[in-house]
Order: C-alpha cells, then structure tokens, then sequence
C-alpha cells in the first residue's frame, strides 16, 4: 500500500494544480463591468415594520456601516438593506427622508430601528409600526 503514495501525491498534486488553473480560467473570462446584472425596480407601495428608538448613543460607538454615531445622528438600523440605502419612514402624518447607517438590531423582536434623533422627529415613542420604503430621485 505504501508503494502507492508517492503516485498518490503526485496524482493528487496533479488534480489541484488543474483546478486551480481552471478555477483562473473562469475568473479571466468573466466580464470586468457589472453590465450583465441588472437590478429590479424598487417596490413603489409602502412597506410596514416594527420599530422604535435604538436609544442614546454611548461614547464612540461605530456602527456595521463604518460611521460614529452621535447625538445628533439621523439614520436606521436594517439587518438586511445595505448600507447607504435611501428610505423614506412614514408614521402618522409625519415623513422623513433618512439612510440606512447600520445592521446590527439592538433590542430583539424589531424590524428596523431608528437613532434617537429622528424617532423624535417622528414622534415615535417604545416600539410601533410604521410605514417605509425606499426614496427614489424626483425626476
């Protein structure tokens, strides 16, 4: 049995080596702009979720986005939509144009929440439910 395993090394070698020059094959004929994806149209109905307030900011807290939030921040937590994405927030008569700046929930059982900030500028108080979607430019 042993008398095989140098061949096997080889062998085995051999095998990695074609799947690596394969796998580079494929990554050099893939095309270098994005122009064979397309992106769906954005829902324009609105969208209604749990949210409320992530509460105060503690000192030099960074959210997934990469920003430092402060007092003054205006933005939403989503655990799906990317970052930067566009969001008009709707509860009762009142609407905000606002960013998504982070993906990590704070507090469980929420769809979204908003920075302390802009759920006063709602008049959001605990945890409601309230209409969203996303901004599209006026054109």
């Amino acid at each position: 049995m042993t008398e095989f395993l140098p061949q096997r090394l080889v062998l085995l070698a051999a095998v990695a080596l074609l799947a690596a020059v394969s796998a580079l094959a494929l990554v050099e004929r893939l095309p270098e702009d994005d122009s064979t994806f397309t992106s769906a149209p954005a829902p324009a109905g609105w969208n209604t979720a749990f949210a409320g307030s992530r509460g105060a900011v503690g000192d030099a807290q960074r959210t997934t986005c990469g920003q430092v939030l402060a007092a003054e921040s205006v933005g939403v937590t989503h655990p799906v939509l990317p970052c930067g994405a566009k969001l008009v927030l709707r509860y009762g008569d009142r609407q905000v144009l606002t960013e998504v700046i982070d993906n990590a929930l704070v507090e469980p059982g929420r769809q979204l929440e908003v920075t302390d900030t802009l759920a006063g500028m709602l008049g959001v108080e605990d945890t409601v439910e309230l209409e969203w979607r996303f901004a599209v430019e006026a054109g």
